[in-house]
């Protein structure tokens, strides 16, 4: 794998890009006043971000890294920046991106900065899952003097993937079930499944 250029991911999209801490608060202003990202203000999509706010807040207090990914992370080389295209009422996205942002508080060689997708689709649809999906989380890697593309994450970790693929294939199984089970996965893993994958990612990433 080589390192890619960009002419679409430039410097004033990750200037105006989203803080971690940026991207809670306007989840949270939003919420104030009925409101999510995008365009739909549903019930349902409220609900779900609501449930996305208490997902974060628990796995911003309760992620621990293992020591390994703490180890790789001191003695990372490579200064990078990660892109994240996401939003707010995605249940993917809640799962993942505190683990994320744990990763790059834990070195100064990674920065995390977050969009939104529907806002920025034509970098969206540079990242389509399988070709053809708009799927979110998905995480960009750059190197952080060029913007040259590192590789990419997302939107869910392969076992993560494979489950839901496979529920996904049943034509007697709704999404709401698709929906639970898939939590119930994220729940049960404990976000070992995440942290190990980036292991080997950053690895990769640093050695282009």
């Amino acid at each position: 794998m080589t390192e890619v250029k960009t002419t679409v991911i430039t410097r004033a999209i990750i200037e105006n890009a989203f803080t971690y801490s940026e991207y809670r608060d306007m989840i949270g202003s939003l919420l104030k006043e009925n409101k999510t990202t995008g365009e739909n203000h549903s019930e349902a999509m409220l609900h779900y971000t609501l449930m996305n706010v208490h997902r974060m807040n628990r796995l911003d207090k309760r992620t621990n890294l293992s020591e390994e990914l703490k180890t790789k992370l001191e003695d990372l080389n490579r200064s990078m920046i990660w892109l994240v295209l996401t939003e707010a009422w995605c249940g993917d996205a809640a799962q993942s991106i505190p683990v994320i942002q744990k990763m790059a508080d834990h070195t100064k060689k990674i920065q995390v900065r977050y969009i939104l997708r529907d806002e920025n689709l034509e970098i969206m649809d540079q990242f389509l899952t399988n070709g053809k999906s708009r799927s979110v989380p998905k995480l960009v890697a750059l190197d952080s003097r060029t913007l040259d593309i590192l590789g990419t994450w997302g939107p869910r970790t392969s076992d993560a993937q494979t489950l839901y693929d496979n529920l996904r294939s049943q034509e007697d199984v709704s999404y709401q079930l698709v929906a639970e089970q898939l939590h119930k996965w994220y729940a049960d893993d404990k976000t070992g499944s995440i942290q190990q994958e980036f292991l080997q990612l950053i690895d990769q990433w640093e050695r282009l």
